[in-house]
């Protein structure tokens, strides 16, 4: 009986090594015919074969030893494929990964093996171009940044081989009209009779205010729904209804489109003297929480009535911006005017219409808004700033003086410095198109911080105290500032 269990035992080991053996041969005819990353023979192992993890692990630490499985190889050679056929660094990238490649053969292999990001693009962009027939030059070139930039190409390298491109303009007929966006755009003139080209009445257009999409061929390009927009904040035009229509049409595809051109679109928006118009137009759309969500989340956030007469917090944010257009031109600080109560959309409903802890709960929606569109890092960190203390700055006067001062040197430091909170805070409490004396006078800090600033600075110090130094320095500095800000300024 015995006899018989070693011979059972013996068999089923037999069996076992069997197995491994079928399975490492099997490996080597699918070597044979194509290269594998390991991670990819681990799988097909699996698939073909019943051993167990410990055999596999011998079959494939076998095939590396001898140089059957290499992962650095095998990204070296699929990059050099990958780079004749003109693909882009993150399509490569994306390639190898899906392959099983680890990330860091990937990254050391593309650091030393990757060709010219411009050049391809420019090789794709000639190829793309020759595919292309029966489109204005517009059209032709929107159409082919778009597919540089979902081919993996970057904005600036994909923009600069479409300039390299050869374009010659065609002349003005009806059918390249149609192919523009909007009716407006879409008049033209003989060079040679002066005569004015006008099928589709863009001038009619222009006399009653509309902006209205030339054909269906608008939907051609999805930038064309904020273009849209920001044409009627520039213009202050409306927008007409059918138009609207095509532009929620193309709600699936704005994804589609890269920060960068979103970002170029909503910089000249913001730009106009009524930015509001630019969401207003996309709101009616009913595009408005693709890219700028968290403007979108202000919708029906509901506040105090006594205090906001003018309604929800998207209509009060819209009142704030057209305000800052009216005392800068700073894009910048427009921008924190923009954002500065983008915490209400996350306000708990039961606690509404209050919105208690909104400028502390600000700053996440912010940057996520700001890495969203693209907007320069500058604008991102005026914004925080904005979010996290224009309500201090609307109470400025019934701070304690340490408080004050607190707030003065906080704000000073920050990239939208006192000036542009000032803006901010102005804008914020103009709430009905007037700001009476009194409010102006309460929630007014620029003067006197400044004032605080070149009276109180580090001169005034060195020459009152002398030797002193680190951070007793700091401290003289910061208690004789509340001094004198309990003697020269303390707003009763």
């Amino acid at each position: 009986r015995k006899d018989d269990y070693l011979k059972a035992e013996m068999y089923d080991e037999l069996k076992k090594e069997e197995k491994e053996t079928i399975a490492y041969r099997i490996c080597l005819r699918a070597i044979a015919n194509k290269d594998y990353t390991v991670k990819q023979m681990y799988d097909y192992i699996a698939k073909k074969s019943d051993i167990d993890i410990a055999q596999t692990n011998a079959i494939i630490n076998k095939l590396i030893e001898r140089g059957l499985l290499d992962d650095r190889k095998y990204a070296r050679d699929k990059i050099d494929s990958l780079n004749a056929a003109f693909r882009s660094k993150r399509n490569i990238y994306d390639r190898l990964r899906k392959d099983g490649v680890p990330m860091g053969i990937i990254d050391e292999t593309l650091e030393n093996n990757i060709d010219d990001e411009k050049k391809k693009a420019y090789h794709i962009a000639v190829k793309f171009k020759a595919s292309i027939h029966n489109k204005t030059v517009k059209v032709a070139k929107d159409t082919i940044l778009r597919k540089l930039m979902n081919a993996g190409f970057g904005y600036s390298d994909a923009s600069e081989a479409l300039g390299l491109l050869d374009f010659t303009e065609q002349e003005f007929d009806e059918e390249d009209l149609l192919r523009r966006d909007i009716t407006i755009n879409s008049i033209a003139q003989d060079v040679l009779t002066k005569e004015i080209i006008d099928p589709f009445n863009g001038r009619e257009d222009l006399k009653n205010k509309i902006i209205r999409a030339t054909s269906t061929s608008f939907k051609e390009d999805p930038l064309r729904v904020y273009r849209v927009a920001r044409f009627a904040s520039e213009l202050n035009f409306k927008v007409e209804k059918l138009t609207i229509q095509m532009m929620n049409e193309l709600k699936g595809e704005l994804n589609s489109l890269s920060k960068e051109r979103v970002f170029c679109e909503f910089r000249k928006a913001l730009a106009t003297e009524k930015p509001s118009i630019f969401f207003n137009v996309l709101k009616e759309a009913g595009v408005l929480d693709i890219h700028f969500k968290e403007i979108y989340d202000l919708i029906g956030s509901i506040q105090p009535i006594e205090y906001h007469p003018e309604g929800d917090s998207y209509n009060h944010t819209m009142i704030v911006l057209d305000n800052s257009a009216k005392l800068t031109d700073n894009l910048e600080i427009r921008y924190a005017s923009l954002v500065h109560d983008l915490g209400k959309g996350l306000t708990p409903k039961e606690i509404l219409p209050h919105h208690y802890g909104h400028d502390e709960r600000g700053v996440e929606p912010e940057r996520k808004l700001s890495n969203r569109i693209g907007v320069p890092t500058s604008w991102k960190k005026a914004g925080i700033t904005s979010c996290k203390e224009h309500m201090r700055g609307g109470i400025f006067s019934q701070m304690t003086p340490e408080k004050q001062v607190s707030f003065i040197e906080r704000v000073e430091k920050s990239v939208l410095g006192l000036h542009g909170l000032q803006i901010v805070v102005y804008c914020d409490k103009n709430r009905t198109g007037t700001l009476s004396e009194e409010k102006r006078k309460k929630c007014t800090f620029e003067q006197i911080g400044q004032e605080l600033l070149t009276k109180i600075d580090g001169e005034y110090i060195k020459e009152k105290y002398k030797n002193i130094q680190g951070q007793e320095f700091g401290e003289k500095l910061h208690q004789e500032r509340v001094r004198w800000m309990k003697v020269q300024h303390r707003i009763k």
